[in-house]
């Protein structure tokens, strides 16, 4: 286990197998950013917080059961999907971004490291049809507009402990965006969670769909 990935094991129980993909992705996104920019060059060196740690907030709030289904929506390099699908290897991934160089580098990485529950989509979100019990994102675009995009994306049969819907993880002053969005809220800091300073201000929500 590398250093960064000590952060990780900090507040997960991790496996030799996700010790080693997580150890991978150290490697993988600071060679890929070097000709992709899919981190801000000044952040690459705070992949495991900013980035891997930040995704697996969403592990922190729920524990699905196996063959539970997310949609990844705006994932760009794989975030939060890469990060989660490694966190739970019985559960379905699929991440879809309007980038085609960004989802390739999401599918590369995906492959390096042997992950077999990730699928990937050059696209809109117009343009998946499919069906999953919850939709995960990552600083997209406001609330308010988010969820009227993926609503037709959130199956109607629940099977967890929450019932399916959209979460998200964002950051600042969100009021004005979720007092516009007519469907149950939580809202969860994520300095509850971690107690590394980067998370002082950072919030997922789950919205209840």
């Amino acid at each position: 286990m590398n250093n960064d990935t000590e952060i990780i094991s900090k507040y997960f129980k991790l496996t030799e197998l996700q010790i080693q993909q997580f150890d991978q992705l150290g490697e993988l996104y600071p060679e890929w950013n070097s000709k992709i920019n899919v981190i801000s060059r000044k952040d690459i060196e705070n992949l495991y917080v900013n980035h891997i740690l930040h995704s697996l907030a969403i592990a922190r709030f729920i524990n699905p059961i196996e063959g539970t289904r997310f949609l990844d929506m705006g994932t760009g390099g794989g975030f939060p999907g890469i990060p989660l699908a490694i966190m739970w290897q019985n559960c379905n991934f699929h991440l879809i971004d309007r980038i085609g160089k960004k989802i390739r580098v999401a599918e590369n990485i995906a492959r390096s490291i042997g992950l077999t529950n990730v699928t990937f989509q050059h696209g809109d979100i117009g343009e998946c049809r499919e069906k999953y019990d919850f939709v995960v994102s990552r600083a997209v675009m406001r609330l308010d507009e988010l969820v009227p995009l993926i609503k037709k994306n959130i199956s109607p049969k629940s099977m967890n402990a929450y019932p399916n819907g959209l979460i998200c993880l964002k950051g600042g002053d969100l009021a004005s965006e979720m007092t516009k969005v007519k469907y149950p809220i939580i809202e969860e800091p994520l300095d509850k969670y971690f107690s590394e300073p980067y998370f002082e201000t950072k919030k997922l929500i789950y919205v209840q769909m």
